[in-house]
């Protein structure tokens, strides 16, 4: 896996129904490396941190091969790096293929997977329709948040090096959980999910809610 962009974002106002809402999604790629604190990029801007930045999603990753995939839907769209809120685009990234706990090296960084991006409203705003949610939710493409283990920087060309592999749940499996109505199926993946120490607390918290409402 290698970097592809690196990418911050300025704030932007947005209207949604009938309000005006501050978002830090439109990111857009810069020529110099970007600084991971423990709780997100530095000269970025997280806006809501209910729902982003902090400890457990202070960087979020996203493959830019699944970018093929998206200008099929959206032909007309012109998709810059950055234009799913990602602070770094990956070349190689799959989320099947990383697990919650697993820990990389880039550049200076040391960091760990933690949970799958979960849309929200501003996403479809960011494309122009509120269909690419419920389409960003059933492709499996989520991309990848993380912790910052160890802080430093990144740049564009940095390898991301494996360095421990964990008998965990992948990414995407995580995500199929978020949004499943097959709880019987799956209730061992639910507890192993929710026993994992390394996933973000806050996705826990989101499983323990779907378990509730089953």
């Amino acid at each position: 896996m290698k970097i592809i962009s690196t990418n911050i974002g300025e704030p932007k106002i947005i209207e949604w129904r009938g309000k005006q809402i501050k978002t830090g999604i439109y990111k857009y790629s810069v020529p110099h490396p970007i600084f991971l604190g423990e709780e997100d990029v530095k000269n970025d801007h997280v806006i809501d941190r209910r729902y982003h930045g902090g400890t457990d999603k202070a960087c979020y990753l996203y493959s830019a091969n699944h970018y093929d995939y998206w200008q099929k839907f959206y032909p007309e769209l012109k998709m810059p790096w950055g234009m799913f809120g990602e602070n770094l685009t990956v070349e190689g990234l799959h989320e099947a293929e990383v697990n919650i706990g697993d820990t990389f090296k880039i550049g200076e960084v040391v960091v760990q997977a933690t949970q799958p991006r979960q849309p929200c409203y501003k996403l479809g705003i960011r494309f122009g329709t509120q269909k690419m949610v419920k389409q960003f939710v059933g492709s499996g493409f989520a991309g990848v948040y993380v912790r910052v283990l160890q802080k430093g920087e990144v740049k564009t060309g940095d390898e991301i090096v494996l360095i421990e592999k964990k008998d965990s749940l992948s990414i995407q499996k995580v995500y199929k959980l978020l949004y499943t109505s097959e709880f019987e199926k799956e209730k061992e993946n639910f507890e192993k999910a929710i026993n994992d120490t390394f996933l973000a607390e806050s996705c826990r918290n989101d499983l323990l809610k779907r378990l509730s409402l089953k």
